[in-house]
């Protein structure tokens, strides 16, 4: 099929959006392509469609857990047969995932970028018929960008394997210098032109506020903006706090973040997408994956880190193409928190040291032990445990993920797993004990049939409607099975990962670089200074009279116009 005709089938459009067919058609001529679209701007149609054209199954590397799971349930709900593999499945569920990937006639295997350094993965994906190798998020693989992933380095491995597939790399935001970084890193051949659609967002006004009451300045946006709002800001008690407010003042808000559990964080998010909810107050876990088409405005009320952070979330308005808006509120506080935050970030080397010893003893290895284990981390209990500041402890946990040594994931859903401990006859036995339970543990056999052989992913909810029992009640019975050794049940958590990719070192074998550290704490300095420059009043060759021009600028598109719509133009 052409690459239209398949849009019009699967997705339902009779044309695409402005330079979607040039990457397209790149891309299946069997070039490498880099695609640096905006937020909103269909990335994922960039290489759903050719992996739809060509036989064969495309493997998408992102960084994105909810991301990954959303994208998997779209692409099944328009009947695309799709799986996703990451950190906190079982090795059982892992090897059947990749079974069905190169068995079970699937087009997309979507994978956390640490996956690409097991054995079991390099050796399965060998074996497969690959059409396209696609990495999202593809800034994450630049050491200069503002969000880098070491595990994303990897993916040159990924060519070795898979030598002949074509990649195709996609972006929202990156400059020239990171551009060209990614091509490197991921080893273009042929042309190495990104297909870039500029960064002008002709239908949005940005608007910069020096303000000392930010809430005020907020409850007149809401006041005087009809629609739906996104509310940005750095900490999970502040977005509580601020939809608070705005509740108190008669707007329908809510607030979002990660340490939500996956039931709750779907409910908000449904409310807003269907306008229950009119403004959502929220950390940058949300937005990501996001098709809200109506957003009418985006406001930060904290200073990001970045350019490209901003850019990505303020783009996240107007995607309609109406008229829109993107406020940015600061003040004096917000440069002296964002100088603590640079300091923060890079503790002395001694310190991160003193955390990677300190990990290990958490988790319970000694010396040359822990390499390739995978396990459940709790960092305020870490923190506590060791009397460490966590938001200190969290980046040194960063810094060394960045050497290599591990993956911090972000936090996951674990659903509770069951499977019996005992053989059909012992079981018999305990059945003919208990009416209560023999019909239970039947009930639970008959929708489970695989629980002799591993741990199986159970939802207590559902067999409570399948048995007509409670959910309560069938937790009850579950421990009830546990304490009398029949089964063993692992109730649902919630809980990030430390993935170590190496034994523990002795203090005298780990490398920590200290040119490395103040690299990388120059570069995080860079971004920092591009948020100043933005929100500066003061104008220069170099700086212009216009946000949108800035913006651009920053990207290294020299040609745009005065957008006519920013407060400085208004000006």
């Amino acid at each position: 099929m052409k690459p239209v005709e398949v849009l019009q089938k699967w997705w339902g459009y009779s044309s695409f959006r402005p330079l979607q067919e040039s990457i397209i058609e790149r891309a299946l001529s069997g070039e490498d392509t880099l695609a640096i679209l905006p937020t909103g701007g269909g990335k994922s149609v960039c290489f759903q469609v050719p992996a739809m054209c060509r036989e064969g199954l495309a493997i998408v590397v992102t960084p994105l857990i909810s991301l990954m799971r959303d994208q998997v349930e779209h692409l099944e709900m328009a009947g695309i047969r799709a799986l996703a593999i990451y950190s906190g499945m079982s090795y059982h569920e892992i090897d059947t995932a990749l079974d069905n990937a190169r068995y079970g006639d699937y087009k997309f295997l979507y994978v956390s970028p640490e996956r690409l350094r097991t054995d079991l993965f390099k050796a399965r994906v060998a074996t497969m018929d690959v059409n396209f190798i696609v990495v999202d998020e593809a800034h994450c693989i630049c050491q200069w960008g503002y969000d880098f992933r070491p595990d994303y380095l990897l993916l040159s491995n990924l060519r070795e394997i898979l030598p002949d597939v074509p990649v195709i790399a996609l972006t929202a935001s990156a400059t020239p210098d990171v551009a060209q970084d990614i091509m490197d890193k991921l080893g273009f051949r042929g042309r190495r032109e990104p297909i870039c659609s500029g960064f002008e967002r002709s239908n949005l006004s940005y608007v910069v506020r020096e303000c000392e009451d930010k809430f005020g300045q907020l409850l007149r946006l809401c006041n005087n903006v009809v629609g739906t709002g996104i509310v940005y800001v750095r900490e999970r008690v502040a977005s509580a706090k601020i939809a608070s407010f705005l509740l108190s003042q008669g707007v329908a808000a809510d607030f979002y973040h990660a340490g939500l559990s996956t039931p709750e964080r779907t409910a908000k998010q449904k409310r807003w997408m269907e306008g229950d909810t009119r403004v959502i107050v929220a950390t940058n876990a949300f937005g990501m994956g996001i098709d809200k088409s109506d957003v009418r405005w985006v406001c930060h009320f904290d200073l990001p880190d970045s350019l490209e952070a901003y850019y990505q979330e303020a783009g996240r308005a107007g995607r309609d193409g109406k008229p829109s808006y993107a406020l940015l509120l600061w003040n004096k506080g917000d440069m002296t928190r964002m100088t603590r935050i640079c300091q923060t970030s890079f503790p002395p080397l001694d310190y991160i040291a003193g955390v990677y010893q300190k990990i290990f003893q958490y988790l319970g290895f000694a010396y040359e032990e822990g390499q390739g284990r995978s396990c459940k981390f709790d960092l305020m209990d870490f923190a506590r445990k060791f009397r460490l500041h966590a938001a200190t402890a969290y980046y040194a946990l960063k810094y060394i993920e960045s050497c290599g040594y591990w993956t911090l994931t972000d936090e996951l859903d674990n659903p509770s797993r069951v499977m019996f401990t005992v053989g059909r006859d012992e079981l018999y036995r305990v059945q003919l004990g208990s009416n209560r339970l023999d019909t239970f543990i039947k009930a639970l056999m008959r929708i489970y049939p695989a629980l002799f052989s591993h741990p199986v992913r159970i939802d207590e909810g559902y067999i409570a409607r399948t048995t007509t029992d409670s959910e309560a009640g069938v937790k009850e019975k579950l421990m009830e099975l546990s304490r009398m050794h029949v089964l063993q049940y692992i109730p649902r958590d919630r809980s990030p990962y430390i993935i170590l990719h190496n034994e523990r070192l002795t203090p005298d074998n780990l490398f920590l670089s200290p040119t490395d550290w103040e690299r990388r704490r120059n570069v995080f300095k860079t971004h920092l200074e591009s948020m100043y420059r933005y929100i500066s009043p003061s104008c220069s060759d170099d700086n212009p009279a216009c946000r949108q021009k800035r913006i651009c600028a920053y990207f290294g598109q020299k040609d745009a116009k005065e957008c006519g719509k920013c407060d400085m133009c208004r000006k």
